[in-house]
């Protein structure tokens, strides 16, 4: 990986200091069938309503069908940096199971992406989640029950090397990495009272 571990007020676990969603994608990067299967048994494992599962995935390995397919689907910004992905995968949620409507099944999927995405950290990958593609078209192009809803591409490979991208996205991908400090975001006694 790089150095570009997240700065924390206190520390957290590696895995959570290193993931990050970089664009730089090495176009000759490989998932092996083992990582691959490693990543999506992290995912199956994220926890969930009542065990209820909701998470599903369609996968496509560069040069496959599936691939060209998800590929297809995403914006034509996501198109731009994307295409060196080794992996697309389309996570989607199983809104019904056979006891009816599934609780909270995007919470769900959320959980199970996260966990894929730590898992990639873990197997030397990088993941980044895509929300700009066409869901209703991914509906139709893997003809998807209508109880399963598409919520995010995944791309999956590994990391490369930032002159790769245009300028813009260089900038992006070079520039410090940023978040709302604990004060805006965890609150106590009333909202907008920091606990730290």
């Amino acid at each position: 990986m790089t150095d570009r571990d997240a700065e924390t007020s206190v520390p957290v676990h590696p895995l959570i200091a290193a993931r990050w969603s970089p664009r730089a994608l090495d176009p000759d990067g490989k998932v092996t069938d083992e990582q691959l299967r490693a990543v999506l048994e992290a995912a199956r494992w994220a926890p969930s309503n009542g065990n209820t599962q909701p998470a599903r995935f369609l996968v496509g390995r560069r040069g496959d069908d599936t691939f060209g397919r998800l590929f297809d689907l995403l914006s034509r910004r996501n198109q731009g940096w994307a295409h060196p992905a080794a992996v697309l995968l389309l996570a989607c949620a199983a809104t019904e199971n056979e006891k009816g409507a599934v609780p909270m099944p995007v919470f769900g999927v959320g959980l199970a992406a996260e966990n894929l995405a730590l898992q990639a950290v873990a197997e030397g990958l990088v993941a980044h989640q895509m929300g700009g593609f066409d869901k209703e078209g991914a509906k139709l192009v893997f003809s998807l029950p209508p109880d399963v809803e598409p919520q995010v591409v995944i791309a999956l490979g590994t990391l490369g090397s930032p002159d790769l991208l245009d300028e813009d996205r260089r900038a992006k991908e070079l520039a410090p990495r940023r978040r709302k400090p604990l004060s805006e975001i965890a609150f106590t006694g009333e909202w907008g009272t920091p606990i730290f």
